[in-house]
C-alpha cells in the first residue's frame, strides 16, 4: 500500500475548515510548516487580550460591595432552584399553605448529632404510615459570631436538614422539599412531601 503525498482539493478544503477552528497549542513557530498551514497562519493573527486594570487601593480604604463569607447561595435560593418532582397544582397549594402537613418534628434545641436521627425516623415513620404531607421545623437560627476566623452560618439545623433529606436512606423516599408558608413556621420550617407508598 503506498502513500498520498498531495491531499486532493476537496480534502484540503475540509482540512482549511478544521483548522480554522483550532488554535495553535505552542505559539513558538516550527522551521518546518506545510503549505497550507502557512497560508493559514498568514491569515489568522493571535488575539492580544490586554488584562483588565487594577485600581489602586490604598491601606485602610473601605472595600467597595458587600462582603460575603457564604459561596453558595442562600439556602431558600437552593430550594426554589430544585427542579419540580411533584405536581404542579399541589405544589403551588403547599407554597400558599393551603396544604395542611399531616405530621410534623420539631428539631429545636437539638444538636445536629441529636436531629438526624430523629429526622430519619420520623420521615421514615411517616413514609411508613402513608402520609405525604410532613412539616419539619428546624428554626431560623441564632447570630453567633465567636470571632473566630472561620464564618459560621446562621442556623446550622436550617441548612443541614434539606441535605439530609436528599441523602440515603431519605433521598428515596422524599419527593419534593420547599420552604414552609409563614402560617407554618416561614423560613424555619420546611415542607416535606413524601413519595407514595409502593
Amino acid at each position: 500500500m503506498t502513500r498520498r503525498r498531495k491531499l486532493r482539493p476537496e480534502e484540503e478544503a475540509l482540512w482549511e475548515k478544521v483548522a480554522d477552528t483550532t488554535e495553535r497549542m505552542h505559539p513558538a513557530k516550527p522551521a518546518f510548516l506545510p503549505e497550507t498551514e502557512t497560508k493559514r497562519a498568514k491569515k489568522k493573527k493571535p488575539e492580544v487580550k490586554t488584562p483588565a486594570p487594577i485600581t489602586p487601593f490604598r491601606v485602610g480604604q473601605a472595600a467597595k460591595g458587600k462582603p460575603s463569607d457564604d459561596l453558595l447561595p442562600a439556602i431558600a435560593d437552593r430550594i426554589k432552584a430544585a427542579p419540580l418532582q411533584m405536581d404542579r397544582k399541589a405544589f403551588r397549594k403547599m407554597q400558599r399553605g393551603k396544604l395542611v402537613p399531616e405530621a410534623r418534628i420539631d428539631l429545636h434545641g437539638m444538636t445536629l448529632a441529636q436531629a438526624h436521627p430523629a429526622l430519619n425516623g420520623f420521615v421514615s415513620t411517616a413514609y411508613a404510615r402513608g402520609l405525604r404531607l410532613v412539616l419539619v421545623i428546624t428554626g431560623k437560627g441564632k447570630d453567633k459570631d465567636r470571632g473566630g476566623p472561620i464564618p459560621e452560618r446562621k442556623g446550622a439545623l436550617r441548612h443541614q436538614v434539606p441535605q439530609w433529606l436528599r441523602m440515603a436512606p431519605l433521598g428515596a423516599i422524599v419527593m419534593q422539599i420547599s420552604e414552609a408558608h409563614i402560617r407554618h413556621g416561614g423560613g424555619g420550617a420546611y415542607y416535606v412531601y413524601l413519595r407514595r407508598r409502593r
